[in-house]
This record gives C-alpha cells, sequence and structure tokens, in this order.
C-alpha cells in the first residue's frame, strides 16, 4: 500500500488509559522511525478514519497511520484486555497494533 509517513494518536487526556495508549504509540513510532502526532479529543478525525458505533460516534482513543500518498489507516481502534484478570494487556495491544501495521505496509 505504501509507506508509512506518521502515526497518529487520537487520545483523551481524561481517559484511564491514555499513558497506556501514549506509551505504545511512542514505542511503535520509535521502532518505526516515524513521527508522531498526537490530537487530543478530535472526533471529527477518528469519526473519519476510526472505529464507530452504530449512531456514528467516535471512542478515543484510537491509534492510526498516515501514509505517504495521504491516506490513513486505523491501527488499533480499543485497547484489547486480558480475558483472565480483565485488566488492560499491553503485550497484546503490542502485538495486535504490530501485526496490523505489518498489514498496512504489505497490502498491495
Amino acid at each position: 500500500m505504501g509507506k508509512i509517513k506518521k502515526l497518529v494518536l487520537d487520545t483523551a487526556e481524561f481517559h484511564p488509559l491514555h499513558k497506556a495508549w501514549l506509551k505504545l504509540a511512542e514505542k511503535l513510532a520509535g521502532e518505526l522511525g516515524v513521527e508522531l502526532e498526537v490530537k487530543k479529543e478530535d472526533y471529527m478525525y477518528a469519526i473519519e478514519h476510526g472505529v464507530t458505533d452504530d449512531l456514528g460516534m467516535a471512542a478515543l482513543p484510537q491509534l492510526f497511520a498516515e501514509l505517504e500518498d495521504g491516506t490513513v489507516k486505523l491501527v488499533l481502534g480499543s485497547y484489547p484486555f486480558d480475558p483472565a484478570t480483565t485488566k488492560p494487556d499491553e503485550d497484546k495491544a503490542y502485538q495486535e497494533a504490530k501485526k496490523n501495521l505489518e498489514e498496512i505496509v504489505s497490502d498491495p
């Protein structure tokens, strides 16, 4: 599909997992060697590019990849939880995001 130009984290600082999302986004951007743009409560951006509910509203945070051609792809729309503990799962979040980024880059 194309090369990733930057990652975009659309977040809300009041969200209980804001810091976990930010840590994940910073780690991925560092590994990819790309810029990380942090948007704060840009619901229109999330509605246009991300996951929405049946009424068309988006929840934040969500993580996106912006490609060199200007296309925006969703990387992660919700933070995964460990079903055994019902706590946020950092490793699973990283693995899902990494897998989705690989698919974005390799998609013809």
